[in-house]
């Protein structure tokens, strides 16, 4: 390159200049490197700046970027910016060694050859130097010009540019002159280094202090309190290095944190104080409230107090007496743990880990700032890790994040036993443990604690010895001796394991955690049974001795089920032995011992007292009679003394919640005695109400519940049972393996076994009654419904106002009383507001805002707009309203009409018209309306003069009473034709019409003056007679009527072209011609549901709303990883099967269509797409999608709603008027203020964890990203950044959060926070939201998934829902806050109605009875609102332990309950939800919510609030979480029990023997069971609650038609396949494990699915159970026709037959086009090419059937012994049916001997031989002996019919027979090939494993074609396919769509 020319340098030493950087001044002028281009024209493209390595672009992009603003106008300073960059990017990596490094080397010096020459002529300087000082000083002038004056969004851009612009080339202006040998700066200013420093929300450097943000005074107060370090110690130290320091600059110097971590923390510090402050002072004082700091302090350390007080440890928050100096060390604390929390990373998840780390760091912080001198060094206490660069992370996260990561490595992605790592909850919990603190500070790293290994490899591992200074090991070796350890003990590190509880993968976790439950029910049970054996006559006969003693035996069962109980929490904790403190175990220990002791005393007691009773006389006539008792009696009574306590405790919750909390002597030895000491779970009592309504509702359940069993369950079995018991059956019709057993037992068995699972689980159907009938109850009590149609709304719009202003609207004056106002609050109480001024005003400009967003997002049209908006004038100042036309249409055509009619007085028409207030108001408008067009039309003096005249000849007519005797009523409809001609004419405004405007006028004029005046008018008699007077001809007189307005100034027209004006004369029109009624508008369904709840919510009971700048500040935090962000142009147009998602869209919404066509301009519909925008449609069909835009748009919505409250707060009625319209105006200085007190209030922060590899990938995603943000200035993006380290020392890559936001039109890195390695240790979605959570503010965090929606009208409302923080309904405020979701995508297909209508009955009337009267409610992946402060402190919004989390959001609610946290539901707000709409996704997303219920199974927190919870608070969690799913499996279980239990009596003969002896048939109770189960299958179990809710949001009469619409389109089958996968995946995961994410796809449109992936997702979980369910039904039909009716049998199974039948085909009605010819024959085709395709490593399921089959039985290969012998011992029932059918064979000749078995094993294994014999054979003749082969084959099969043809001739083998021998073999084969899974780790190297896979092979192909051949022959009917459209697509059907071109694939081509 040529030689850079500096003028005037100062040193001209030539050592100094090319030491210094070598690029920028050289010794030899030639040029280095070659131009090429010299001599040609430069060319001005921008260099990318955007597509960088990673390893640069933090340091480099932005020189790139202002290379790229600059270069048009200053091209070489553009040169010397990308040169600067070449420089820094070869500095940092010389080698080229990152990825990418070299080949952006090469490319920007390519690019810098290329400008060097060219870029020197266009300089306009001497010298480079010159040159940039000039530029520089352009920006620097403009930016002190600018920056002092008013802010307005478009200023603030362009000096933010200006800014970004003028940093850079100072940088730049620096390096060249320090490469020039200059001192300093020449004239250049040294004071200020960067004129920008990028900012988050507040700009709190100098070029920020006129912005409108940092004018609140809240704002000022908070950065002086922050920035007060007026005597803190070492200040002149620091202030050296950092001249303008606070208090987090201090304490960064102090304890080593992070520049962006200070930087973060600054700001997050300074809007909590600066929010509290705003609440806390109502006088403004001039600096921060001593209140807001306390709220803080009380906020942030309440976890940590607490922990303090648990451990017995004094707290080290040390507060001075001066008040000022206690101000200031409040401050420190408060942002000491803010810096801890910032920069923690995973450690976030440990919350007690943070408070052990505060706790020291806090105690060296108080010896700072007092001075005090330690007492081993003598020395002034500092940090004991120093104020190092990046000291904190280092030494502090880094060390704990390790034990983290490396435990989490042991779980191998969820494959290896919960009980061999440690989660982040078992290292959390070991500092519930005086124990942590032999840790130590420094801490120790050869502590237990940070050993991973496993116990097996303890003697292989040497002992750690860290590297640490003389002076830590002395610390150590003090703290060694304070501990009590000795000094110099080498002691070998050991695991410490779990603790304080195991994930034992078992069905016992259900017992252990809900033992009182189950022991209830069972004791229950065995109560009912003996009731019922004793035939009582009267319920009095229950209290006499023999029977009282019998019931008491229940006592007995309870001793053994509580000893079962200690034993399973001995053995279920042995491996968190270590971690457990004795007295724990001293407890465990008393507690087997007294549970054996009862379990021995009391049979003893029982057997030697019964019938020996002790008898008192009571008084005669008593109606106890004689009362007698036993030494059991007396012994039960001792025994239950125990339970008497806890009744007490259970009744009186105040005391029980004392002793629990309490850290007294007797408190602690008192909670020991009843549960395990810890630190959570304890005082979670609600009050006495909340006890008192939860008490009420389960003790009306459970007596409904024990009423029905009683009568209906056990009490029909017993008399059958004693007639069983007495028969004596002898002969069997099979081999009877147990001959001896008396009384029948299997034949009990048999009957009994079902009926008790009914029993189980039948309380759930009794749940979802009684959550039907409470919640609805509920619902009609808080005005659910209460606008349900337009109707309604229409009868109720003139009450809205009130409603709004007494919600919505903040109170006048203080004092108001929100608890009276509540109760109160009727339409009727409210009138007083109306009288207010301007108390319409606010309304009407809140209401067309919303109509707007309407239109914006095309829910409605041009016109609908202009119906349903509100006329803003000055007449609402006066509560004069103008109501919108929709809800006027049509009024004046019918008063009109009325009038024309009427025969009468006119006070008579006058009340007539006046009984619909709508009428009589639009009649009046009107009137007044065309007075007003008249007055601007009509400007000629004689013309006015006539026209008014006339008018108020009307009006006397009006006032005397005599309007119908003057005027001729019948000629209205011809002046209103004519009116409606004039007033088209007006509004187009043509100059060219003006004759027909006269010639209109002069129509009416004659109407009114010649017909419609009976009298004629009194005002043209008067001017004509004035006229005579003055002599005029009298032939003038006769044309003086038609010569009205024929002068060219009589009228003024075209009108004024004034806004207002035009407004009033287009409404005006409208009234006049609009005939549509309002219960047609809008016309599109989803916008009458959001204005008709917006209007039912005003009517609903919440908190006043407070005003923007007094309300809390809340964030939303939405986490994404790979969904969509927009439709790409390739998607949109892409067709899967010939329909592209563009047109799939336009034809599921095609009024939206319409609507935003015509807001393009284009108003022709039919040409699709061509024509329209690729940005627009692409953001009108991402809209309709769930995609990230969609949420993003919705989200924002809360920015508007504040942006324009605070307009309406700040405002005069009078002001309103006038300013309104300027709130989004960017060039307005109001707008710029309100934008400064929204973004105090409200942060959108999206974590979208690939966006740092996006863009370095080039993907297109990053940049839809980056147009978000630029669209939404205030959205913030967070991810996460890795790249590689080039130091020497440290790993190999670096992980950082990073935070940015869009500046000029690129992507602006805020903050950036080093991690101590990759983030995503445990689930993925809570270690997303972790690493952004930093980046929130606000006192409430809203989490919102990607797949959510708001809405405007629902954002307004976000005030008074933040203030339910602030308005407790008990005693603490609630700390997590549920709202309702409307599911959205219900419209797409039948399935997505069904799952929308299920989901909604959760979200509502589920959620409402969980909240209360439950207490119960927890958190749901919901739109729930986190008391962020709360939660920060106490392990953040989701748990995130690998495997156990699988469902991570509904730990969060767990964590926050047993925190003593509240949860609370309200249902005034709703945001939207997308739901799967596929069968396929609905299945992925039913299987994942069922794994993770089997892990909350086994986890903690399940346990934890089983245990810890009253016995009904325990029955709510129970029933509403863990429990729904164990039932939905029993009740499956039941099924198989009872067709088993069936297969068993048939079988054996014990049926046959039974009905015939004894006649025992129709057993009532088991039809009984069989009913209720029957109810399950049926969807009814899910039905009732969704009905009640439609029943109270839409009406009963729509809610019952929409359930038998429903149940046509096949609902029921819907629900019972669900049902099957819940019961599938539920019971797997638990028994062998294998939870995992399943990502559903959230796909929009619904396509075919192939029979292959059918199979694949429904083989194992539903056809295998189905093919079951059929071979036993079948079986069972055929062995019991001989002496049962068919009508009995089909009473009994058809629910069985049902759910067998849907398992197997419900996958194929719920398949578009799953009946269509052409789509069976390809999916047979690729079945075939599955199923044979070989599989390997690489090999996807979706491509071969050996891959598939493989990964389907994985989780066998990683569960337990005891896993895979219970899977065998399921296996053996496949055996059974061989063993009971062979005795049934007509060649067996009825011998029952066990011979008969053992040969029909031996013809098994003869058939297993001849399948091998015939596999070896064609692997090793197929290929070059093919004929042989086919002989061989030939051969076998030959002998096998002449095999068949002896024995049918000699042993009489009949066609039965051969049919019962398939039956009983092919259940053999499978049941063997189970097996051979079970024990695939020993035989898989063996022959036999490659034979059980082909074999498997055959049973699913085998299993393929017997599905696939209905469907083949129902193809034939055509009527089948249509049918199945019909069904599956009839809402789109009920809108008028075309589902059949979405289906056959017919779209336009794109020209």
């Amino acid at each position: 390159m040529s030689e850079i020319i500096v003028a005037d340098p100062i040193n001209d030493d030539p050592n100094q200049a090319s030491t210094s950087r070598r690029a920028y001044a050289t010794d030899d002028s030639r040029s280095f490197t070659r131009s090429l281009t010299f001599g040609r024209d430069h060319v001005t493209e921008p260099f990318d700046s955007e597509k960088l390595p990673v390893t640069l672009v933090s340091e480099i992009q932005r020189f790139l970027r202002v290379a790229n603003l600059i270069e048009i106008d200053e091209p070489r300073v553009a040169y010397l910016c990308r040169f600067h960059a070449f420089e820094v990017a070869h500095n940092l990596d010389r080698n080229s060694s990152g990825r990418g490094v070299r080949q952006f080397k090469t490319s920007l010096l390519q690019r810098l050859e290329q400008d060097e020459e060219v870029t020197i002529r266009k300089r306009k300087e001497k010298s480079d130097l010159r040159e940039l000082r000039r530029v520089y000083r352009q920006y620097k002038d403009y930016i002190i010009k600018h920056g002092a004056g008013e802010y307005t969004l478009e200023t603030r851009e362009k000096l933010m540019k200006a800014r970004a612009i003028a940093s850079v080339l100072f940088e730049v202006l620096s390096t060249v002159t320090s490469a020039a040998g200059s001192q300093a700066l020449a004239d250049a200013d040294n004071s200020r280094s960067e004129f920008y420093v990028p900012y988050n929300i507040l700009p709190l450097d100098q070029g920020g202090a006129h912005q409108p943000i940092r004018q609140l005074p809240e704002i000022k107060y908070a950065i002086a309190a922050v920035r007060n370090v007026r005597g803190l110690p070492f200040l002149e130290d620091f202030q050296r290095r950092m001249p303008d320091m606070d208090m987090l600059d201090w304490l960064q110097f102090c304890f080593g944190f992070q520049n962006g971590n200070i930087a973060n923390q600054r700001e997050h510090l300074i809007l909590l104080l600066a929010n509290a402050h705003v609440r806390h002072s109502h006088k403004q004082a001039p600096k921060l409230g001593e209140g807001a700091v306390d709220e803080l302090m009380k906020k942030f350390f309440k976890n940590y107090t607490e922990w303090c007080k648990f451990l017995n440890r004094k707290s080290n928050i040390r507060l001075p007496y001066l008040k000022q100096e206690a101000l200031q060390y409040k401050l420190l604390y408060v942002a000491l743990y803010c810096l801890i929390w910032g920069e923690a990373a995973n450690l976030r998840f440990m919350p007690e880990c943070l408070c052990y780390i505060f706790h020291h760091m806090a105690s060296e912080l108080h010896g700072m700032l007092t001075g005090a001198v330690s007492l081993e060094t003598g020395e002034v206490v500092k940090p004991a890790y120093g104020g190092g660069h990046e000291s904190f992370l280092r030494h502090v996260v880094s060390p704990i994040y390790k034990v983290i990561w490396e435990e989490a490595m042991k779980n191998r992605n969820g494959t290896t036993d919960h009980s061999t790592w440690r989660n982040y909850d078992d290292l959390n919990e070991y500092f519930w443990s005086p124990d942590c603190f032999e840790i130590g500070w420094p801490m120790r790293l050869d502590h237990d604690f940070f050993y991973t290994n496993p116990s097996n490899d303890r003697k292989k591992k040497k002992p750690r010895t860290p590297d640490k200074t003389p002076e830590e090991e002395k610390s150590n070796d003090n703290e060694d001796e304070e501990m009590g350890a000795p000094v110099n003990e080498v002691k070998e590190p050991q695991w410490l394991g779990k603790t304080n509880f195991v994930e034992i993968r078992s069905f016992w976790q259900i017992f252990r955690s809900f033992d009182r439950m189950w022991s209830f029910l069972i004791l229950s049970l065995q109560a009912m049974i003996i009731v019922a054996s004793h035939d009582l006559e009267s319920p009095l006969q229950f209290f006499e001795a023999s029977v009282l003693e019998d019931v008491m035996s229940i006592f007995i069962t309870s001793a053994v089920l509580k000893f079962i109980q200690a034993i399973l929490d001995v053995v279920f904790t042995w491996k968190a032995r270590c971690t457990i403190d004795h007295n724990h175990h001293r407890r465990d220990l008393l507690k087997i011992l007294g549970a054996m002791i009862w379990t021995i005393v009391l049979p003893i007691y029982y057997s030697t007292s019964r019938r020996k009773y002790r008898c008192y006389s009571t008084q005669e006539g008593s109606w106890l009679g004689d009362w007698c008792y036993s030494s059991y009696m007396v012994a039960v009574a001792f025994y239950l003394i125990t339970n008497g306590v806890n009744m007490v405790l259970f009744l009186v919750p105040a005391v029980g919640k004392y002793i629990e909390t309490s850290n007294t002597r007797i408190c602690t030895v008192f909670s020991w005695l009843a549960q395990p000491r810890l630190y959570i779970g304890r005082g979670m009592q609600e009050s006495q109400v909340s006890l008192l309504k939860y008490t009420f509702f389960w003790v009306l359940l459970l007596l409904s519940k024990f009423t029905f069993s009683y009568t209906f369950e056990i009490k029909p079995l017993i008399k059958p049972t004693r007639q069983i018991m007495r028969i004596g059956v002898k002969n069997y019709d099979w081999h009877e393996l147990f001959p001896k057993v008396k009384s029948n037992a299997g034949a009990i068995a048999a009957i009994w076994s079902p009926i008790i699972l009914v029993y189980f689980m039948d309380i759930q159907i009794w749940y979802s009654v009684y959550c039907s009938v409470f919640g609805g109850v509920y619902g009609i009590l808080h005005h659910l419904g209460e606008i349900r149609t337009q109707g309604m709304l229409r009868s109720k719009f003139d009450t809205l106002h009130l409603a709004f202003n007494d919600w919505l609207i903040p109170p006048p004056a203080k004092g108001y009383k929100d608890g009276i106002r509540m109760w109160l609050c009727q339409p009727g109480l409210l009138k007083a507001l109306e009288k207010k001024k301007g108390g319409v005003l606010k309304f009407a400009l809140v209401w067309n805002q919303i109509i707007s967003s309407f239109r914006e997002e095309d829910l409605i049209s041009n016109r609908e707009m202009d119906l349903m908006k509100i006329p803003l004038s000055s007449e609402l100042l006066n509560n004069k309203v103008r109501w919108p036309v929709f809800l006027l249409a049509n009024k004046f055509s019918t008063a009109l009409s009325i009038a024309r009619d009427f025969v009468g007085t006119y006070d008579g028409l006058l009340k007539k018209i006046r009984r619909d207030k709508y009428m009589y108001m639009v009649v009046i408008e009107c009137y007044e309306s065309l007075k007003e067009i008249f007055d601007i039309l009509v400007v000629g003096d004689t013309e006015r003069r006539v026209i008014f005249g006339v008018i108020d000849e009307i009006e006397e007519s009006i006032g005397k009473a005599s309007l119908l005797q003057d005027l001729r009523m019948s000629e209205l409809p011809t002046l209103v034709s004519l009116c409606t001609d004039l007033i088209k004419l007006l509004v187009k405004g043509d100059e060219n019409h003006h004759y027909r405007v006269v010639k209109t006028l002069q129509d009416m004029l004659e109407l009114v003056t010649n017909d419609l005046l009976i009298n004629g008018s009194r005002t043209l008699d008067l001017l004509q007679h004035e006229q005579q007077l003055e002599g005029v001809r009298t032939k003038f007189f006769d044309r003086l009527d038609p010569e009205l307005f024929a002068s060219v100034h009589s009228i003024h027209f075209p009108l004024p072209d004034s806004g207002p004006l035009m407004e009033k004369i287009k409404r005006f029109r409208l009234l006049l011609t609009v005939k549509d009624t309002a219960m047609y508008i809008p016309s599109n369904l989803e916008a009458r549901r959001r204005i008709s709840f917006f209007a039912t919510s005003l009517f609903m009971n919440m908190p006043r709303a407070p005003k923007v700048r007094n309300m809390l500040s809340f964030s939303v935090l939405t986490p994404h990883f790979m969904e969509e962000v927009k439709f790409s142009k390739r998607e949109l147009h892409s067709s899967k099967e010939g329909v592209s998602i563009s047109f799939y869209m336009q034809r599921i919404f095609p009024d939206e269509w319409e609507n935003f066509l015509e807001r393009l301009g284009n108003e022709n519909a039919d040409d699709m797409s061509e024509d329209v925008n690729e940005e627009d449609l692409r953001d009108w069909a991402s809209f309709r999608g769930q995609t990230l835009s969609r949420t993003v748009r919705g989200m924002m919505y809360y920015r508007k709603a504040l942006k324009l409250q605070a307009f309406l707060d700040m405002a005069e009625d009078d002001d309103i008027l006038q300013n309104y319209e300027a709130i989004d105006r960017a060039n307005d200085t109001l707008s710029a203020q309100l934008d400064a007190l929204v973004d105090v209030k409200f942060t959108h922060v999206v974590s979208c964890q690939m966006f740092g590899a996006q863009k370095s990938s080039g993907d297109p995603q990053a940049q839809d990203i980056l147009d978000l943000m630029i669209r939404y200035p205030s959205l913030r993006v967070a991810y996460v950044e890795e790249k590689e380290n080039f130091e020497a020392e440290g790993p190999p890559k670096v992980y950082s959060s990073i935070l940015v936001k869009a500046v000029n039109g690129f992507d602006q890195e805020i903050y950036r926070i080093k991690l101590p390695g990759p983030p995503n240790i445990g689930e993925g979605k809570p270690e997303n939201q972790n690493h952004a959570i930093i980046f929130t503010r606000g006192e409430a965090l809203q989490a919102i998934d990607m797949n959510q929606d708001n809405y405007l009208e629902e954002a307004l409302k976000m005030r008074n829902l933040l203030q339910e923080f602030l308005r407790p309904q008990r005693r603490s405020p609630p700390t997590i806050i549920g709202m309702r979701e409307h599911i959205f995508t219900g419209s797409v297909s039948s399935l997505g109605w069904f799952m929308s209508y299920q989901e909604t009955s959760f979200v509502t009337i589920g959620q409402r009875l969980l909240a209360n009267p439950l207490r119960v409610r927890f958190h749901y992946g919901h739109p729930d609102l986190f008391d962020r402060i709360f939660h920060l402190t106490r392990g953040g919004i989701s748990k995130a332990s690998k495997t156990i989390n699988l469902s991570e959001d509904v730990f969060a609610g767990f964590n926050t309950t047993l925190r003593r946290g509240h949860v609370t539901y309200h249902e005034y707000m709703q945001v939207g939800k997308g739901r799967d709409v596929g069968l396929n996704q609905i299945s992925k997303f039913e299987a994942k919510v069922a794994n993770g219920n089997s892990e909350q199974t086994l986890s903690r927190d399940i346990y934890r609030l089983g245990r810890r919870f009253d016995f009904f608070r325990m029955l709510s969690v129970y029933f509403t979480t863990v429990g729904f799913y164990f039932n939905s499996l029993i009740s499956v279980i039941g099924v198989y029990v009872f067709l088993y239990g069936q297969l068993y009596l048939v079988l054996s003969g014990l049926q046959r023997a039974l009905l015939l002896e004894a006649k025992v048939k129709n057993i009532k109770s088991l039809e009984t069971a069989l009913a209720s189960q029957s109810f399950i299958q049926l969807g009814l179990l899910t039905g009732l609650p969704m009905v009640i809710e439609l029943g109270l949001e839409r009406g009963f009469l729509n809610a019952l038609k929409d359930f038998v619409l429903m149940q046509l389109q096949l609902a029921s089958v819907f629900f019972t396949f669900s049902y099957g996968t819940k019961a599938h995946y539920y019971g797997r995961t638990i028994l062998h494990g294998g939870a995992k994410y399943r990502p559903t796809g959230r796909k929009v449109v619904v396509f075919h699915s192939s029979f292959t992936e059918n199979y694949r997702l429904y083989s194992r979980s539903h056809f295998v159970k189905g093919f079951e369910l059929l071979l036993l039904l079948i079986v069972y039909d055929l062995f019991r026709r001989s002496y049962q009716s068919s009508t009995a049998y089909a009473l009994i199974t058809y629910a069985i037959w049902f759910m067998s039948l849907t398992w197997l085909f419900a996958p194929f009605l719920f398949n578009p086009s799953g009946f269509d010819w052409g789509k069976i024959v390809d999916d047979w085709k690729d079945w075939n090419k599955w199923i044979k395709q070989q599989g390997g490593i690489g090999i996807p399921q979706d491509k071969s059937w050996q891959s598939w089959w493989i990964e389907e039985q994985a989780h066998l290969m990683h569960c337990g012994i005891t896993s895979r012998f219970i899977e065998f011992i399921l296996s053996i029932r496949f055996f059974l049916y061989q063993y009971g059918l062979v005795y049934h064979l007509d060649i067996s000749r009825h011998n029952k001997t066990f011979v008969v078995y053992v040969l029909s094993w031996i013809v098994f294994v003869i058939i297993f031989l001849l399948l091998k014999i015939i596999n070896v054979g064609r692997k090793y003749l197929s290929a070059d002996h093919h004929l042989a082969f086919r002989l061989f084959k030939a051969f076998i099969f030959m002998g096998v019919v002449a095999t068949i043809v002896t024995l049918s001739l000699i042993c009489h083998l009949s066609m039965r027979d051969l049919i019962v021998c398939c039956l009983a073999f092919l259940p053999t084969g499978w049941g063997m090939i189970l097996v051979a899974q079970t024990v695939r780790p020993k035989i898989e190297g063996t022959g036999l494993w490659h034979f059980v896979r082909v074999f498997a092979r055959a049973y699913d192909y085998g299993m393929g074609v017997i599905l696939i051949a209905p469907l083949s022959v129902l193809a034939w009917l055509p009527i089948i396919s249509a049918f199945q459209t019909r069904f599956l697509f009839n809402e789109a059907f009920s809108r008028r769509l075309q589902i059949q071109p979405i289906l056959a694939g017919k779209k336009k081509h794109q020209s």
